[in-house]
């Protein structure tokens, strides 16, 4: 049989404050018609003082264990998802482990911004496949808006908090990840990046975006990585029952579906509510989608994400 990493639960996680773009709008130059027309996005969640990127990923992993029925001590690896992290070190995932009472187990971060939580879960499924590991916690958590200008509203209308989990646990047949796909292409640094760092300029710094040129790369990436993991999965299209894509923006989303001729019912939407979470967006995403129902055991589900970098990537799961 094939030793595969099969998603035993699921969970997410998102700050107490919802922040609409009505109230965004009271205090940028910006209104709830322009965001939605660009974006697609009504809402996104801001984290308060007591709430770090490590409380979300360990509330949202509690979640995911208790979907799964598994206690925390039964998980040997971590791979936490963040571009920002709670300290420069060490590793957030080690608060994490912490958190839930794991005394002793791999833990480390992965930071490839909104690719972050499929590189996570590469990374994993590579670790169980090979039997390094055998029960994982798989996380992608941001607190992105401590980031943001809040002047600049062609950024700041885009992101939000939030995130999300998943167990993956060594298991033989079928069911599991079926396959993965990464990729990067450093030369477009500019397009997407903080302009900030610990060897640069000593200070966190904001993010900045030349939003046309990444929604240009965006469509053409995320197709071909989506056609590549589908190919190494020996499947087609029309065998895909769910796509849980990186809520970066509506418009990505749709046309990215009309690339690889999908149904748009068959894309998992949560941007309008959550905005983009980073490497939170996938998690959160599937983790609602799993909850209410769409999502069923033998599913075909796609997930995808590109970040800045650029960072992209794809997996193929049997639910």
């Amino acid at each position: 049989m094939t030793r595969r990493a099969a998603i035993l639960g699921t969970g997410s996680a998102l700050p107490a404050r919802r922040m609409s773009n009505h109230e965004l709008a009271a205090q940028v130059d910006t209104s709830d018609e322009w965001i939605v027309e660009r974006t697609g996005i009504r809402f996104r969640h801001v984290a308060g003082p007591d709430e770090t990127t490590s409380t979300l990923a360990t509330a949202a992993a509690q979640h995911a264990l208790d979907a799964a029925g598994m206690d925390a001590r039964d998980i040997d690896l971590i791979v936490l998802a963040t571009a920002t992290p709670d300290q420069t070190f060490p590793a957030t995932a080690t608060r994490v482990q912490a958190a839930l009472g794991i005394n002793d187990c791999v833990a480390f971060d992965v930071q490839a911004v909104c690719s972050g939580f499929l590189y996570a879960l590469s990374v994993a499924d590579s670790m169980i496949r090979s039997g390094a590991a055998t029960n994982a916690l798989v996380i992608g958590a941001e607190t992105m808006t401590r980031i943001l200008d809040w002047e600049d509203r062609n950024t700041c209308v885009l992101f939000g908090d939030g995130a999300g989990a998943i167990v993956l646990a060594a298991r033989d047949g079928e069911q599991g990840v079926l396959s993965a796909r990464l990729h990067a292409d450093g030369r477009h640094n500019e397009l997407l990046y903080v302009d900030g760092g610990v060897s640069t300029t000593g200070t966190i710094g904001k993010i900045r975006m030349k939003g046309r040129e990444v929604f240009r790369h965006a469509v053409v990436n995320l197709a071909n990585v989506l056609g590549e993991t589908l190919e190494a999965a020996g499947l087609a299209p029309d065998d895909i029952d769910w796509l849980v894509p990186h809520q970066a923006n509506a418009r990505i989303l749709d046309a990215t579906a009309r690339k690889l001729g999908l149904d748009p019912v068959k894309v998992v939407v949560t941007v309008d509510q959550h905005a983009n979470t980073s490497a939170a967006s996938v998690p959160l995403a599937l983790d609602q989608a799993v909850r209410d129902g769409r999502i069923k055991k033998d599913d075909i589900v796609v997930l995808e994400a590109m970040g800045g970098g650029f960072t992209w990537g794809a997996a193929v799961v049997r639910y």
